[in-house]
């Protein structure tokens, strides 16, 4: 055999017994968040809202502030006022003290402690299932622009900067 021609021969023998090129997979974004549950609702924030997350301090109560307002707590030496989100927002919790966490959250030289219901760990969702919310306390609309769906339920994303800048957060004194 001609030297070209076995060369033409095991090049069609390697194309015969190649694979397929591997298939071109669709590259999907996820959006993270920190799960937690309020009033008997579920939401989200965003990852990078939340500092850490702690079982509620031994709080050392503040005289002539709302009822909201649970104390300050000494966190690694750093004093940080503790609220109750539920109660800020009007809404009854719907957890007993033990479930309840602590979302510490940092906001420049601030930071200040959620006392939520529970924490649900991390949440991911696909950014292509952003949809509206709907069907929310009208307490939470100011906070909650956008939702996740996954698995046939929504998860809405409280925007924690928001509200530790509302003017109704920062108005604490009786």
């Amino acid at each position: 055999m001609h030297p070209f021609a076995q060369l033409q021969d095991i090049a069609e023998r390697s194309r015969s017994h190649a694979s397929d090129l591997p298939q071109q997979v669709e590259l999907v974004r996820y959006w993270r968040g920190v799960g937690f549950m309020l009033a008997g609702q579920q939401f989200a924030a965003d990852m990078s809202d939340v500092a850490e997350i702690l079982q509620p301090p031994r709080l050392t109560k503040v005289p002539g502030v709302r009822s909201w307002v649970l104390g300050v707590a000494n966190v690694r030496g750093r004093l940080v006022p503790v609220m109750d989100l539920a109660g800020l927002l009007g809404l009854p919790s719907k957890a007993n003290w033990r479930s309840r966490r602590v979302l510490v959250v940092e906001h420049g030289d601030h930071t200040t402690g959620l006392l939520v219901d529970a924490v649900l760990g991390m949440q991911q969702f696909a950014e292509d299932r952003m949809v509206e919310t709907t069907d929310l306390d009208p307490q939470f609309g100011k906070f909650v622009t956008r939702a996740y769906e996954r698995d046939g339920k929504h998860w809405p994303v409280f925007q924690l900067l928001d509200l530790i800048r509302a003017p109704e957060f920062l108005q604490i004194a009786v």
